[in-house]
């Protein structure tokens, strides 16, 4: 059965470049070119990836491609490829705090929008749900619930991700590239400190009540999850 690709872009030229490309390659292609029909189409025929334009026109307020890519994931665990001409490391944490699985910059080449697709196809398989746990650190993945002890903690869809990879490799140290991999599918740049953030971030709520920490870094190589010191 053919894969299908749901395409939200309001630039006519990038939309049949795109079409005619993923054709090409098997997949079945849907178009949109505003947010309102993009969401409409998801709904009526829920595809098995999205491809978003972060900067649609607006034809309700308040719906660009950032309210968009928030909706879709509200619905559903769809894959979301989200383009834009925002390159900055804080443009990119915005699309993908948004709920996007990858980001790619406008002018790109067809190859490697193809390859991040094939990418997020393959990481979209369903696993069974289960709950990963270490320590008193507790994470539902069929409800995408976390809790410290019985303290819920409300997290973010790339706090999600990082947490989860910390808790299926518990004692293992994890490189900046190995994290970059799996949870951005990408490389940033050397420069950024995408990790460190997030990190702080899971750090912040996991210990929001004084807890011990249990993500440690590992100087000079990266972190892992481990029994406080």
């Amino acid at each position: 059965m053919r894969k299908s690709v749901l395409i939200i872009e309001d630039e006519e030229r990038i939309l049949q470049f795109l079409r005619r490309g993923l054709a090409y390659e098997g997949y079945e292609v849907s178009t949109a070119m505003h947010g309102t029909e993009g969401l409409e189409k998801a709904k009526a025929n829920p595809p098995d990836l999205v491809i978003l334009d972060w900067m649609l026109p607006e034809m309700e307020p308040g719906l660009d491609g950032l309210e968009v890519c928030r909706r879709l994931r509200e619905e559903s665990d769809v894959p979301i490829l989200m383009l834009t001409a925002k390159d900055s490391v804080a443009d990119r944490v915005q699309g993908l705090d948004a709920g996007a699985d990858d980001y790619l910059v406008k002018p790109f080449a067809l190859n490697e929008l193809l390859a991040r697709v094939r990418a997020l196809m393959r990481r979209a398989k369903v696993d069974e749900p289960e709950v990963l746990a270490f320590m008193d650190i507790r994470l539902d993945t069929g409800t995408h619930q976390a809790f410290r002890g019985e303290r819920p903690i409300d997290l973010t869809a790339k706090e999600y991700d990082l947490l989860e990879l910390f808790l299926r490799n518990p004692r293992r140290v994890l490189t900046r590239d190995l994290i970059y991999d799996r949870v951005w599918g990408y490389d940033f740049g050397g420069e950024s400190n995408i990790i460190e953030v997030y990190v702080r971030y899971l750090r912040q709520k996991t210990e929001a009540l004084g807890e011990p920490r249990l993500i440690h870094t590992v100087r000079g190589v990266g972190y892992v999850l481990r029994e406080p010191s």
